[in-house]
């Protein structure tokens, strides 16, 4: 299925439609202010393996990112940040970054694995942030383009409903995305360092 949401009049009845899939286990492609993601709610753990499985992956070795409304939940996710950090997070976002912190024991249980670390997104986009707010905890997400190999179709929401309409319950057309990706700052040991440069002004630091 595929709808369309404008993020300069959302339409209630369509975000209560996705919101209905996202609690019942579902994978739905969001637009950000990068590119188009797969999301799904980080709380259902079935939903997480098929996010995986769609990424051809296992649960414990996927790369997600959780997309928050704002900081205000981040001390749930992540370990206590220092002031500079956090003043840094706080001018960046929303935007097109993704910051990479130290994870709290909570991430582990949450996709099997060992990780240690975890990326934080609040992108610039009022379709996803009311999406997250409105569901009342954050959604673990991921790129549609392959991590090596960025394709013209994944800014298309119609042709990515054409391409995984058998594998996602819902594709949210937003408007045509980007092809660039998010800028990641890994910010581990309190020192903020961009291992990846991407939509994100790199001045940020």
């Amino acid at each position: 299925m595929i709808i369309e949401i404008r993020a300069s009049s959302i339409d209630q009845r369509l975000i209560d439609q996705v919101l209905d899939v996202l609690q019942s286990g579902g994978i739905i492609v969001i637009p950000t202010d990068t590119v188009y993601s797969f999301a799904c709610d980080l709380f259902n753990k079935r939903a997480l393996e098929k996010m995986a499985r769609i990424k051809d992956t296992k649960l414990k070795k996927a790369n997600f990112s959780l997309v928050c409304h704002d900081l205000s939940s981040l001390s749930e996710y992540t370990k206590p940040i220092s002031r500079g950090v956090y003043k840094t997070m706080n001018k960046a976002l929303p935007g097109p970054y993704t910051f990479i912190l130290e994870a709290t024991n909570r991430i582990p249980k949450l996709f099997d694995s060992k990780k240690r670390e975890v990326g934080i997104r609040i992108p610039d986009n009022n379709i996803a942030r009311e999406i997250v707010r409105q569901l009342g905890n954050p959604l673990a997400v991921t790129s549609v383009h392959d991590e090596d190999e960025v394709l013209d179709y994944t800014s298309e929401p119609y042709e990515i409903f054409q391409r995984f309409e058998n594998d996602v319950d819902i594709v949210i057309d937003g408007g045509i995305g980007g092809l660039t990706p998010s800028t990641i700052v890994s910010c581990l040991n309190d020192h903020c360092e961009i291992i990846r440069e991407g939509a994100g002004n790199a001045d940020i630091l």
